[in-house]
């Protein structure tokens, strides 16, 4: 998740947060929060679909999701908008701008195909909130010199790779796609 991060819009977002707030230990606790609500929200949503498909889809689902994912990887995301501060402050300023940028980021749809794919929600919402907070904390305290240094083309190919793999084995394991794993056997 660390790797389909960098570059992703929340990522910008943090490297525009510690440019104009300059307030980083409130911003860093903001995305903490901020994605552990988010992340919660959709691995509950991905366990919630799991339970609501055939259990030999699922594999099929779940494996062109994260097949999708590496495709959209690929494409660099950008910051449409810069966030306003909030009166509260940096670190709702934070959490606000961050839940919001979220929703329907490629990483919390990931997180969705993770909760359905794996019936194991505190782990998945760890991860994923962990792969945010490996991405974003450098890009809170170095800011915008780390952003012109990393090879932002060579991560989001990473990242692609990874997403698209996932979803090539989670595919060959579906039932029926390697003999003696269908329901004929």
């Amino acid at each position: 998740m660390a790797l389909a991060e960098v570059g992703d819009k929340t990522q910008l977002l943090s490297f525009v947060l510690a440019a104009r707030l300059r307030k980083p230990w409130p911003i860093i606790a903001g995305i903490l929060v901020a994605t552990l609500a988010n992340h919660l929200l959709a691995g509950s949503v991905g366990v919630w679909l799991a339970q609501l498909a055939p259990g030999a889809l699922l594999p099929w689902i779940t494996g062109l999701v994260f097949v999708g994912f590496g495709l959209w990887a690929l494409h660099p995301d950008s910051l449409d908008d810069e966030p306003a501060m909030h009166r509260a402050g940096a670190f709702v300023t934070t959490c606000i701008a961050f839940f919001i940028a979220e929703m329907g980021d490629k990483t919390q749809l990931a997180t969705v195909a993770l909760g359905a794919r794996f019936d194991a929600l505190a782990a998945v919402v760890t991860g994923t909130t962990l792969g945010m907070m490996i991405a974003n904390v450098p890009a809170v305290l170095v800011g915008e010199a780390l952003a012109q240094r990393l090879p932002l083309k060579a991560i989001r190919l990473a990242a692609a790779a990874v997403f698209i793999v996932t979803g090539i084995l989670t595919l060959l394991g579906a039932p029926g796609v390697i003999s003696g794993s269908g329901p004929s056997s």
